[in-house]
């Protein structure tokens, strides 16, 4: 081959030539790229997109975009009404569910088992069975599990296996979220006593707006929600910006499944919450002293422990646990400041199917289909 200035030419010419085409298939490569991203981002709003605070807690109190129904939990949203008529039952604010298909009144079995299958498979086909091994194998022998269980630990609605478990945990399983808690003592305490000390909420009710009466043998126990089963209480979050936005901070905060709450609770003198057991074994509950007076105690799996005012106290609810509070009339009531964490051995993976498979709302849509 003679290198002459001609040569030199021709193959520069087609060196720029075959960029250029180069250049032609890469950008077309580049925009199929783009518009299948476009797509899959679509279809993932789309699924993800109606359920309120997907994700997150937004920072103000006025920004809870696609919260709708008030005090109405969205485990008794669509059974409201059916052939006898409406199935529920207002008391002081608070929409209570008479249905017996509602989630929470559900006791584990056969149906439920099935529908917690059905989810898992959805998930799985829309998703990934990576990391999906234990809870495969949970919701695969749920009712054997729970059947088997020793008495004193028990979940009422879904056990995860091969967790480590413990009726009290240290407060180093969940530091950050702990701290935080302790650290805004002040600020949640300022917020109880504004709501606490409201007029009531109608003629013939001794409870301010938002305050539920619980169901106890003696004495009264009396809650507050701002996350009842998942699903924010929009008037009770209005009036509460303050914990809202603690609420907002916290990493292991369960804000997108049925097994978070967040609530102020209340016993008053004399009061008893007799022995029961939570829901499940993937969350621990955590308490926040607000007022702590003498005589009040905490036993968990047979252990005893007191609240201590401004810190936390960390416990597995699917253990039988009970609560009382002995003292007289001048000590006034215990009041704690409640959140429902991730337990610290529920890998991300996990906690992302059991949000799809337990969003409010998902498994008893399933049964009316």
């Amino acid at each position: 081959m003679e290198w002459s200035l001609e040569n030199v030419r021709e193959m520069v010419a087609g060196g720029m030539q075959s960029i250029r085409e180069c250049e032609i298939c890469a950008f077309a490569i580049a925009m199929c790229v783009l518009l299948l991203f476009m797509w899959y981002c679509y279809r993932v709003g789309r699924e993800h997109g109606s359920s309120p605070l997907r994700g997150r807690y937004l920072a103000g109190p006025g920004r809870i975009g696609g919260v709708v129904g008030g005090f109405m939990s969205s485990d008794c949203r669509g059974r409201g009404k059916g052939k006898h008529g409406s199935m529920l039952e207002e008391q002081n604010g608070f929409a209570f569910c008479q249905s017996a298909e509602c989630f929470r009144c559900t006791s584990a079995g056969e149906s439920l088992n099935q529908r917690l299958y059905h989810s898992l498979q959805d998930y799985a086909k829309r998703y990934t069975w990576s990391g999906m091994g234990r809870v495969h194998k949970g919701v695969r022998d749920q009712g054997r599990y729970l059947n088997s269980r020793p008495t004193i630990q028990r979940p009422e609605v879904f056990f995860l296996p091969d967790l480590p478990s413990a009726p009290f945990f240290s407060r180093e399983v969940q530091r950050h979220d702990v701290e935080l808690l302790e650290q805004s003592f002040p600020a949640l305490l300022a917020e109880f006593e504004s709501i606490y000390h409201q007029p009531p909420a109608r003629s013939g009710s001794s409870l301010p707006p938002g305050w539920k009466a619980n169901s106890t043998p003696r004495g009264q126990w009396w809650t507050y929600y701002l996350v009842n089963q998942g699903t924010p209480l929009v008037l009770n979050v209005r009036r509460c910006p303050r914990a809202w936005r603690v609420l907002g901070q916290l990493r292991t905060f369960i804000a997108n499944n049925v097994f978070g709450n967040a609530c102020f609770s209340v016993l008053t003198p004399g009061a008893l919450i007799s022995e029961h057991y939570g829901p499940t074994n993937v969350r621990l509950r955590c308490h926040l002293g607000l007022r702590v007076p003498p005589s009040c105690e905490l036993v968990v799996g047979g252990e005893p422990q007191c609240w201590s005012e401004g810190s936390c106290l960390l416990f597995d609810d699917s253990f039988l646990h009970r609560a009382f509070h002995e003292g007289g009339a001048e000590d006034g009531p215990r009041v704690v400041f409640m959140v429902d964490l991730w337990h610290p051995n529920v890998a991300a993976a996990e906690r992302q199917a059991l949000d799809y498979i337990f969003t409010p709302g998902r498994l008893e849509d399933k049964e009316g289909k």
